[in-house]
């Protein structure tokens, strides 16, 4: 569906949603540099040094005045891309910087528009209800993951609206026509807590439309 010329080395953009990650950002940055030929960091609304931090480690930054969730955060950032690929990665440093090129590789061949990272493991079982759900009208596949890399001029056609980017990102994807692949990616342990994510339950009033939604 989206095209790149044969000769061409589309360039590599890295997009990472950071709140308040002033301990991890720096190394994040660091993870991700030699695989990307640009880093934009878009700080949303954080109450620490995560945008000053960024920018000290050579990322470019948008700053959000107030705090607007992840979906807002990755769509910023989508909005200062016009040309490439797209890499979302999340600013924790759960997923490694050296998978992003496996992950863009289905793209830069013509084979993919969207390549999402699959998980060796989805913590919650909510979301893992929600992939499921997801898979059963289009190769929505890891719909959850933190880590994909999107043809640009597909990043930006996404509306994206939900309480998360939980199976409507990859189903509003595929309704556009999008070929959607995975690839298996690593996970590092990192010291998080993890909620319970109740914000799921609101998330199928999002998806529930996609769902019933008729995909080529």
């Amino acid at each position: 569906m989206y095209h790149f010329a044969p000769e061409s080395r589309p360039t590599i953009t890295a997009v990472i949603p950071a709140y308040n990650e002033a301990p991890r950002i720096a190394a994040s940055i660091a993870d991700v540099h030699p695989h990307v030929q640009r880093i934009i960091v878009v700080d949303d609304a954080s109450q620490d040094a995560t945008a000053s931090l960024a920018a000290a480690a050579g990322a470019e930054v948008i700053q959000h005045k107030t705090n607007g969730g992840y979906i807002a955060a990755i769509k910023s950032g989508f909005a200062a891309v016009n040309d490439g690929i797209v890499v979302t990665i999340d600013a924790d440093g759960e997923f490694c910087g050296s998978d992003i090129p496996a992950l863009v590789a289905p793209i830069m061949a013509g084979r993919a528009d969207m390549v999402q990272g699959r998980r060796p493991t989805v913590p919650r079982p909510s979301e893992r209800v929600i992939s499921w759900l997801a898979r059963r009208r289009a190769p929505a596949g890891d719909s959850g993951t933190g880590l994909r890399a999107l043809h640009w001029q597909l990043a930006q056609s996404l509306n994206i609206e939900g309480a998360c980017i939980c199976g409507v990102l990859s189903l509003e994807a595929a309704a556009k026509g999008a070929r959607i692949v995975d690839v298996p990616v690593q996970l590092r342990g990192v010291r998080k807590t993890r909620r319970i994510a109740w914000f799921h339950l609101k998330q199928l009033r999002y998806l529930i439309p996609w769902l019933l939604k008729r995909y080529s």
